[in-house]
């Protein structure tokens, strides 16, 4: 049997490490969304965050090439992280270059769906070339294939939530501007926070004992409360009476973007328990690598959005 007293201490230094990260990673997000909602330095809108988009596609393209590496299941390894970036940036680079309307959210994603075809025929290509080195070339480009967009795409939607058209001017202050894409970021990570503390106190149902042994019913519920809770104080206390708002208002944004981060959470766990994994990696301490911090919010990016170009 296990020592609960060692087991504690040794969860400790984990735990501070998450919070140490957690708190740069916040410091660093408030920063930098506030420099992009301001327009400093006469930036377009998006610029001051692309970095942090193309940072996470980056870095979690390179995860998902060292863990289907470790069994064996080989993708292109410097094709998927570029790919997934270029992805990424996509509907920022329509509307910068004037290809889309910020104004037609729909001619905003167009550009994504473009980038996506070309990462596809890019990769079909490299595999031309190599034919038949290593062998397996069509398991190489579904695998391929499928990090890059399962990657790329929910972070392009994550891109154009902040690309969204505004009813406040800017001048109004800096947070109108970027409260589609605090709406996503807070609500999912409030969830995740919810669940973790409930879930740790009082869990006692599993929810997915055979995926996820750590998660139970008990945090679920809390999980999506957090959701809503938080949905109510960025869409209202945080907007202007004025302002936008997404389909259904702060309660079903709240409940759907709420449960689409757990489906997020979920999936994530299936990667890794099929590649035989702990965490994606180790790039952020204690919060494991770019894919733990951002699984939930790949998979309720494209709801967000939606409700939000929908309302």
């Amino acid at each position: 049997m296990s020592d609960p007293v060692a087991s504690a201490v040794k969860a400790r230094p984990a735990l501070a490490s998450r919070l140490i990260v957690a708190a740069i990673a916040l410091g660093g997000f408030t920063a930098l969304g506030w420099a992009d909602g301001t327009g400093l330095a006469s930036a377009r809108p998006g610029s001051w965050l692309l970095p942090l988009a193309i940072a996470v596609a980056v870095g979690g393209g390179c995860e998902l090439v060292r863990l289907a590496a470790a069994q064996g299941v080989g993708i292109a390894p410097a094709l998927v992280p570029c790919a997934a970036a270029a992805i990424a940036i996509s509907p920022a680079v329509g509307v910068w270059t004037h290809a889309a309307d910020p104004a037609q959210p729909l001619s905003v994603m167009g550009t994504t769906a473009v980038a996506c075809c070309l990462a596809i025929i890019a990769m079909f290509a490299a595999e031309i070339t190599r034919y038949p080195v290593g062998g397996r070339p069509l398991g190489r480009l579904a695998g391929s294939v499928l990090a890059t967009v399962a990657l790329g795409l929910p972070l392009a939607f994550v891109v154009a939530l902040r690309l969204l058209p505004s009813a406040v001017p800017i001048t109004d202050g800096w947070m109108p501007g970027l409260i589609p894409l605090v709406s996503l970021i807070a609500v999912v990570k409030a969830g995740d926070v919810a669940a973790y503390i409930v879930g740790s106190l009082i869990g006692r149902h599993r929810m997915a004992p055979r995926l996820s042994p750590g998660k139970t019913w008990e945090g679920a519920a809390a999980s999506i409360a957090g959701s809503v809770c938080m949905a109510w104080i960025v869409i209202v206390q945080l907007s202007s009476p004025v302002g936008p708002r997404p389909l259904g208002g702060w309660p079903l944004f709240g409940l759907l973007v709420g449960s689409a981060g757990m489906v997020g959470d979920l999936s994530e766990s299936l990667v890794k328990r099929e590649l035989n994994a702990k965490d994606s990696g180790a790039s952020l301490g204690g919060m494991g690598g770019f894919l733990d911090l951002v699984d939930s919010l790949l998979v309720a990016a494209p709801v967000a959005w939606v409700l939000w170009t929908a309302g």
